[in-house]
């Protein structure tokens, strides 16, 4: 558990520095590359901890290329499971599409890691250094005097800093009181992801699974020597009466069945599968957003936290490159928009693929996968993994 860093009740005013709103793997990245180029940060997070919220994450290749800049690419991979080929089958394992990522980690020499979420929270905060952290601080009100930004908390406290950058979700807070109100999209699925003690390593240890049938569809991955991650994600109104998970996903694997079964209540998340529509603006005098504030995306590309990794990165080269903050947040947004809205759009046509129910189109959608040569997969991975652009 982290210690909240500001005492409650009382005004802090901290000139010259940057306010992020949010401690989500983007906003802690995006502090390591502000205070690695000398500023003043304080992150602010509105729960009392770090909670493994989201029980697993899978930090691709784009992603681990920045954490090695960093200097955290081991650290990552001891903490989780390296991964090495991703596939997709039917629901009882008949091969639809692999792809085969070794090339990748020998051009870019990182791993894709699945890793426990709060694992990898902890890792980034410590080297954050916990002073920079302020938990507990759910953030009410931004009040803008000049160029001062005054934030007033839920637990009465306030704060004010010359600089603000909103990396606080999808609702954020930030977005809504300096943008305006922007369109949530829901993809009308609903996934439940959970967290199992389960030994993989004879059989899948090194791999991500997705199982597309009719309508649902479930993934899974070691993220650890005894821990296994799982999602399942079903059209929502195929969810009538309440059916129990195991029901929902009777015709699958018996695998399926067991990994459901042998999880705790307590570790099972459920939520609606959201996104945010495209939006055209994400900087403003002295603000930013960063991450699914300015560019959410359903989770079908396994890209949200890294899209939000990627924008951290790229303020962090802008102001090595001696640009102010504001003139890093200008450009930082022309850099980044056109692959994270290109991720967001391929992403919602991704789940609506997996998620056909037709019986013919399903069996359409099956054989195309398997026909589609290795080389338009790869193609298409790269555009995702590469940085380059960046730099």
């Amino acid at each position: 558990m982290f210690t909240d860093c500001l005492t409650r009740k009382t005004e802090v005013i901290m000139r010259g520095s940057v306010a992020v709103i949010g401690a989500g793997p983007g906003g802690l990245t995006t502090a390591l590359f502000l205070k690695k180029n000398g500023l003043n940060v304080t992150v602010y997070e509105s729960a009392e901890e770090i909670r493994p919220v989201g029980a697993g994450i899978v930090m691709a290749g784009n992603a681990m290329q920045i954490f090695r800049e960093l200097g955290l690419q081991e650290k990552i991979e001891q903490a989780g499971n390296k991964v090495s080929a991703m596939k997709i089958t039917d629901e009882q394992y008949q091969l639809l599409s692999e792809m085969d990522l070794s090339l990748f980690e020998q051009k870019y020499h990182v791993h894709n890691v699945a890793v426990y979420r709060a694992d990898l929270q902890r890792i980034l905060a410590e080297m954050l250094g916990y002073e920079h952290l302020s938990l507990g601080k759910r953030l009410l009100k931004i009040k803008r005097k000049e160029n001062v930004f005054r934030l007033l908390f839920e637990d009465g406290s306030e704060a004010e800093h010359d600089y603000l950058i909103g990396a606080d979700g999808i609702k954020s807070v930030v977005r809504e009181q300096l943008f305006g109100a922007h369109e949530i999209r829901n993809t009308g699925q609903i996934c439940w992801r959970g967290l199992c003690e389960k030994d993989f390593s004879e059989k899948y240890r090194n791999e991500v699974y997705e199982l597309w049938g009719r309508g649902r569809r479930f993934g899974f991955v070691q993220i650890n020597s005894r821990q296994v991650y799982w999602y399942a994600v079903v059209n929502a109104h195929l969810v009538t009466d309440e059916p129990s998970l195991p029901d929902l996903f009777s015709d699958f694997h018996p695998e399926i069945q067991e990994l459901i079964k042998i999880t705790s209540a307590d570790d099972i998340i459920k939520n609606e599968i959201i996104d945010l529509k495209p939006m055209q603006k994400w900087f403003t005098k002295n603000a930013c957003l960063i991450g699914d504030a300015a560019h959410a995306t359903t989770p079908n590309m396994g890209q949200g936290a890294c899209q939000a990794i990627e924008d951290a990165y790229a303020v962090g080269q802008l102001l090595q490159k001696g640009k102010s903050l504001n003139e890093t947040f200008r450009l930082y947004e022309q850099l980044r928009k056109s692959k994270a809205h290109g991720i967001v759009n391929n992403s919602w046509r991704l789940g609506k693929i997996a998620h056909l129910e037709s019986l013919i189109a399903v069996k359409f959608r099956n054989f195309l996968f398997k026909i589609i040569p290795a080389s338009v997969n790869k193609k298409q991975l790269e555009k995702v993994l590469d940085i380059s652009y960046l730099k």
